[in-house]
């Protein structure tokens, strides 16, 4: 089975994997839009009234693949449910736009032959990813004023499924 590749090869913010040529029919990005695991951008009672707002802003620039969003989602809306019911309203203000690819090598007997091929090659799409800068909101949660400690270790919760650093800011 193919295991998930370190995501230390894709955190940096490169230009995006798009192929450029000097024939405009021939731009385009090849292999599709991988499926990706995010279910759900809004929880909660999006229609309320809330007098709070709670963001988890990234302190780096990188990408965040979307397995990683998604976990964080999924580990904060439980804290939340758990805790407060459906009394606030949870969105994941990014969307992972960014293809991640990657040129499959062979190891193995033999596989010195095959491997010495392109160089900067194109590669296949095996992931998607959020392109999020320095200072961009991930998540916005919005809770009535009694419910904020509640809504900081949701979020807490969720940076920690983040691979990078994250603050959280209380309005």
């Amino acid at each position: 089975m193919v295991r998930l590749r370190k995501f230390a090869a894709y955190q940096n913010l490169e230009r995006p994997y798009t192929r450029i040529s000097k024939y405009t029919k021939k731009n385009y990005v090849r292999g599709g839009f991988p499926h990706m695991k995010i279910t759900r951008f809004d929880m909660g009672s999006p229609q309320k009234q809330y007098d709070t707002v709670v963001k988890l802003n990234a302190c780096r620039s990188m990408n965040i693949r979307h397995n990683a969003i998604e976990a964080a989602r999924m580990s904060s809306n439980r804290h939340l449910e758990t805790a407060l019911g459906k009394d606030y309203h949870l969105r994941v203000k990014i969307y992972p736009f960014h293809v991640l690819r990657e040129n499959p090598l062979a190891s193995g007997a033999g596989a010195d032959r095959m491997s010495t091929g392109m160089q900067k090659a194109y590669g296949k799409t095996i992931s998607c990813a959020a392109r999020v800068f320095e200072g961009q909101t991930i998540f916005e949660l919005r809770v009535n004023k009694q419910n904020v400690r509640v809504a900081k270790e949701a979020l807490t919760r969720a940076a920690k499924k983040v691979p990078c650093s994250c603050k959280i800011l209380a309005q």
